[in-house]
């Protein structure tokens, strides 16, 4: 008798996140980031309602793993972006979800020709090395950005398309 094989991990589909999938969106930040006051699902609905541009990451069965936003403000030429959240289920970690999600993201501010900025806990290892890896520098630390944990974040930039030659840091995607 042979034991079942393992699932393998197929690649998540990413899509625009739906109003519906709030609630489940506060549950996930409950779940990682319990010490520095999780978004609600209204918190969620408000950001969708304001037409920031979020993206979700669904499995095979279409549960979500995973989410993320991101806000552009200005004018042409003079765009800024802002990564306002990625969160990814902890049983989703490691398998490229949070990658697929940022260069969701980044692909968006570079229609845009944004500068991103975003903010990490300082202790955040794999989402800093995440960023890095993205293109994006340390430009600044906010102590006891954290609330009520009090934990510091660094502030982190990548520059804008036009600024760093389009999107080489991720590969061939360029702006869609």
């Amino acid at each position: 008798m042979t034991a079942a094989p393992e699932p393998s991990w197929a690649e998540p589909t990413l899509a625009r996140l739906r109003r519906a999938d709030a609630a489940r969106c506060a549950e996930i930040e409950l779940e990682l980031f319990p010490a520095d006051s999780p978004w609600s699902a209204r918190a969620f609905r408000a950001e969708l309602d304001s037409g920031a541009y979020y993206l979700g990451a669904y499995d095979t069965e279409g549960a979500l793993i995973g989410y993320a936003g991101l806000a552009i403000v200005g004018r042409p030429g003079e765009y800024e972006a802002e990564v306002h959240t990625i969160g990814v289920t902890a049983e989703a970690q490691g398998r490229g979800v949070g990658r697929a999600l940022l260069d969701g993201l980044l692909a968006r501010a570079d229609a845009f020709d944004a500068v991103v900025f975003l903010e990490v806990r300082t202790d955040n290892v794999a989402a800093i090395a995440l960023y890095t890896g993205a293109g994006f520098r340390t430009v600044g630390l906010r102590e006891r950005y954290y609330q009520p944990s009090g934990a510091d974040a660094y502030t982190m930039r990548r520059p804008a398309a036009s600024e760093s030659g389009g999107a080489a840091s991720r590969g061939s995607e360029g702006s869609s």
